[in-house]
């Protein structure tokens, strides 16, 4: 193991994302369109995000939105991410919900915090 490469502070067995952070954020296992990053918490925008990744149509599995994660203008991840502070982590949470149930039908997506380059990130 490289001791300088940034490390997730989750064990695989706590963190709830299906596939290596690492791997998705320098996109390996999941293609660019299905991966959005956001610097930072954008309500309108990432519920719109999450809207269309809820559409499937294509049985893709969705997509992941990683917020605190800046992207250039091609799309490709910044590094290192910008990071979400530890006193909005909970407001976020909440507002998620908040707005999850306002879709309709409701949709609730998976959230995971997770810790890249010493910064969280909350995946979606």
């Amino acid at each position: 193991m490289n001791p300088k490469a940034p490390q997730n502070r989750f064990s695989p067995a706590t963190s709830r994302l299906p596939i290596n952070l690492e791997d998705l954020l320098r996109q390996r296992t999941v293609e660019r369109d299905r991966i959005e990053y956001k610097a930072g918490w954008n309500p309108d925008a990432i519920i719109r995000t999450l809207c269309a990744f809820a559409n499937d149509f294509e049985n893709l599995g969705g997509g992941y939105v990683i917020i605190g994660q800046d992207c250039d203008e091609y799309g490709q991840p910044v590094f290192p991410p910008v990071g979400v502070a530890d006193n909005q982590l909970d407001k976020i949470q909440r507002e998620l919900l908040q707005y999850a149930n306002q879709i309709q039908p409701p949709y609730f997506p998976v959230l995971s915090i997770e810790s890249f380059a010493g910064r969280n990130l909350v995946v979606l």
